[in-house]
């Protein structure tokens, strides 16, 4: 498979996310007014509709950027090793609960080269569908400007080239596939990082555990994933977990 730029000009990205509040009672009733609105499709079987906005809230409202909020971007970049035919995958994050100043750690990377459309590309797992526009929905509610690299909004897709989505590259022009990351790492041969936290545990994890660096893991975790995958897609070897190192 050919890339469009080398392997060493891609920005693996990961992002997690949570409600914006730790549970339905928190959310002020102009809020929980608004949510019952969005949700009325998923709780239109529900006897109870009070009892279904709040179970729809906890499962639901971490996926969408007007309830929820970004609590962890992680970030991987290829470079050379000590050996000529060796790679190395340098990974970064950005954690907390202030979420303004997560999104300008990760903003003022994009500032710098490797923001450059034209020279560098974000891949990512659903990258296109969910990652980037909860990255510039989050960004423009917190009242901050959107760097060139996620200034998507209205673009054709023939301008999009620099976010690269290894979903779609899995659907081979198939409309219909959707397939998870776990699922594509296991189907490629790549081991699946050791980490006790899934995707549904990410709010316990926030919220009630208050464990932001086990959540920093397990989204580096997801990056390694989708780098090892493009280099399936590349046909180069591997990583091994010597070659995975954090960046400074």
């Amino acid at each position: 498979m050919s890339l469009p730029y080398p392997i060493y000009d891609l920005l693996f990205l990961d992002i997690e996310t949570v409600s914006g509040y730790p549970a339905y009672e928190d959310v002020p009733s102009d809020v929980q007014a608004m949510w019952s609105e969005k949700a009325r499709y998923w709780i239109r079987h529900e006897e109870d509709p009070v009892e279904g906005a709040r179970m729809a809230y906890e499962h639901r409202a971490a996926i969408l950027a007007e309830f929820g909020q970004v609590v962890c971007i992680s970030m991987g970049f290829m470079t050379k090793g000590n050996r000529p035919d060796e790679d190395v995958l340098r990974l970064k994050s950005w954690y907390g609960t202030d979420e303004k100043e997560v999104l300008e750690h990760f903003s003022a990377v994009l500032a710098t080269q490797f923001g450059n459309p034209l020279s560098h590309m974000l891949c990512g797992h659903n990258i296109r569908e969910f990652d980037v526009p909860y990255l510039c929905r989050r960004m423009l509610i917190k009242g901050m400007g959107l760097p060139p690299m996620l200034d998507v909004a209205g673009k054709r897709p023939w301008q999009l080239k620099h976010i690269l989505d290894t979903l779609e590259l899995w659907k081979f022009g198939d409309i219909k596939h959707y397939i998870s990351l776990k699922l594509l790492a296991h189907c490629l041969g790549i081991p699946s990082p050791k980490t006790d936290i899934s995707g549904a545990d990410v709010g316990r994890v926030y919220y009630i555990d208050q464990d932001l660096e086990g959540l920093a893991r397990y989204c580096e975790g997801d990056v390694l994933a989708v780098a090892q995958i493009m280099r399936r897609f590349c046909g180069l070897p591997l990583l091994a977990p010597e070659q995975v190192t954090k960046a400074s």
